[in-house]
């Protein structure tokens, strides 16, 4: 079977063609279906104990909600596939959309115009899964692809979940976390207008806004490693940081980073509309 250390030339019925990454439990392959030679993405992961059940379980509810979305800034989920011996699963696949893309951590917008672009389809992407009852749950830059003409793929649904879940351990990604992710409280679609926020400030400021569960670097002595929600500090407004960054986006990403929910715009619809409203700006004769 696949491994870290061997590349396997099938996986199923697939052809293997390349690796292209790894995760903390998984391996991502280019694959090829031997019968109508659709080239894809394979997530794959094996159950090596009980601990690593709950990777395939992961990836079973990944695909449970990414089979129920259909939109062009988030990638397209295709299969599972359950491998057995002797009856019982011992790994899935799950077969995807290849994107020939970047994350948007390793290739950052040219300028501001293009960064509100790429938010803006982030946004619209999200604003679909919350459409459809879902919350993705993990925006960050590096669960955004980009590609050569700027356009966005929305990636890894690994803790995407049905809107209003309390998880059952704190689940985000330290440094664009909210509050109510830090502190399992419940996951709306607030929490990725917070996420969403946290990762334009990144993009934009190049650094991460202080959160309730900050980056391991950041978090001392804190107790558990969380901050209470209302001592959450605010950012420097971005456009304190640089002056370059327009008033109104500088705006749009304080109202996204509230630590209090309710103080967030309230929807991602809302978000849309604001970012074309600010991409008009930006493209107005004077802005160029």
């Amino acid at each position: 079977m696949p491994s870290s250390r061997t590349q396997p030339k099938k996986i199923g019925h697939y052809t293997v063609l390349a690796k292209l990454g790894e995760g903390a439990a998984s391996i991502l392959y280019a694959v090829q279906n031997p019968k109508d030679k659709q080239v894809s993405a394979l997530k794959y992961v094996e159950k090596t104990d009980e601990k690593s059940q709950r990777f395939l379980d992961q990836v079973e509810q990944e695909y449970a909600i990414g089979s129920k979305l259909n939109h062009q800034y988030i990638r397209k989920l295709r299969k599972l596939v359950r491998h057995r011996k002797f009856l019982k699963i011992t790994a899935v696949s799950m077969l995807m959309e290849l994107v020939d893309a970047t994350t948007l951590d390793q290739q950052l917008p040219k300028n501001h115009n293009q960064a509100v672009d790429i938010f803006l389809q982030v946004a619209k992407g999200l604003a679909h899964m919350h459409g459809r009852g879902f919350v993705h749950a993990d925006i960050k830059p590096n669960n955004v692809l980009v590609d050569e003409n700027a356009q966005v793929k929305i990636i890894d649904l690994g803790q995407a979940c049905a809107t209003g879940t309390i998880k059952k351990r704190i689940q985000g990604t330290p440094g664009y976390m909210a509050p109510e992710q830090a502190h399992r409280g419940e996951i709306t679609p607030a929490t990725d207008i917070y996420n969403l926020g946290a990762m334009m400030y990144w993009v934009l400021v190049g650094e991460v806004i202080p959160t309730a569960m900050p980056p391991k670097k950041d978090r001392g002595s804190l107790v558990g490693g969380a901050v209470d929600a209302d001592k959450v500090e605010l950012p420097v407004p971005p456009h304190e940081r640089n002056p370059r960054i327009h008033k109104l986006l500088s705006k749009q990403i304080m109202d996204c980073v509230q630590p209090n929910p309710t103080n967030r715009p309230e929807s991602m619809t809302v978000v849309v509309n604001r970012l074309e409203l600010i991409q008009d700006v930006l493209n107005e004769p004077m802005n160029e």
